[in-house]
């Protein structure tokens, strides 16, 4: 079995990759079908209950991984996350760098008169708290994911250089598995989750290869995006194309978005090694 760990970990990165994606899949769909077609009526409790389950097997497989296959005790240190004060400090920063730049990009097109702020009726606290827990849920899960074990595996074979493009471009490549249609549909979104994955890596070679910091920045672009969504806040004009505003009104998925997530990257990449 010693020798089996031992191949695993002197295969290459795409070899490892696919080997934990392979284990994590069996483990996980033989619940998650029986789930689905279960609560198959609710869709979002579905999602909510699987990817749920998905996250605690990726924990659980993560700590073997780490402990069989690269004898590593505490795994998520190397991934960047650990409970420590510079970690929880950068955390609070990068939510509020990433809380602001998406409400920065509202306020501006708010000024260009490419949208109308609409005065709400809902309580804003109570979206703002249930917004921000969701958000942390999220940016958590999908940083661990790419910033922390997908980056990790692809810097055990490459430079900081290729693995910062390599992983960019996987995270991309992960929120587009869905129809052809779709896919054409939203194509200039793809640009923006490069980008947007460029940016955060950059940020965690900033901080020390922490993962507090892309953490905080991808919790607090969902935060501010759920406060201005699900509140209705506000409403799009028919002057400017949503290519440019964003499709589906996904302020990163347009020419705008694009605009601010590179002057994320630029500040990011400012002090990264």
């Amino acid at each position: 079995m010693n020798q089996s760990y031992q191949k695993i970990s002197n295969s290459s990165a795409p070899v490892r990759l696919l080997c934990f994606i392979g284990v994590l899949s069996i483990l996980w769909l033989p619940l998650a079908i029986p789930l689905n077609l279960w609560l198959g009526q609710d869709p979002n409790l579905t999602t909510i209950v699987t990817m749920s389950l998905l996250f605690i097997e990726l924990l659980f497989l993560w700590k073997l991984w780490g402990k069989f296959v690269y004898q590593e005790a505490n795994i998520f240190v190397r991934y960047g996350l650990e409970i420590n004060h510079k970690n929880i400090i950068e955390l609070a920063k990068g939510l509020a760098i990433g809380f602001w730049l998406c409400l920065s990009l509202f306020i501006v097109e708010a000024l260009l008169g490419w949208i109308e702020i609409v005065p709400t009726s809902f309580t804003l606290i109570r979206i703002a708290i249930e917004g921000l827990v969701s958000a942390l849920g999220i940016g958590l899960a999908e940083e661990l994911v790419f910033r922390g074990w997908l980056l990790d595996e692809l810097q055990r074979d490459y430079s900081r250089k290729t693995s910062m493009y390599l992983g960019a471009s996987i995270f991309a490549l992960a929120h587009f598995l869905k129809p052809i249609t779709e896919v054409i549909r939203t194509a200039v979104t793809f640009p923006a989750l490069v980008l947007l994955g460029i940016a955060l890596i950059l940020a965690k070679f900033k901080y020390g290869d922490r993962l507090g910091i892309c953490i905080g920045i991808h919790a607090g672009l969902v935060w501010g995006y759920y406060i201005v969504n699900v509140g209705e806040l506000i409403k799009y004009s028919d002057r400017i194309p949503t290519w440019v505003t964003g499709i589906d009104n996904n302020p990163i998925a347009g020419v705008m978005g694009l605009i601010f997530l590179s002057g994320l990257t630029y500040l990011n990449s400012s002090g990264s090694q």
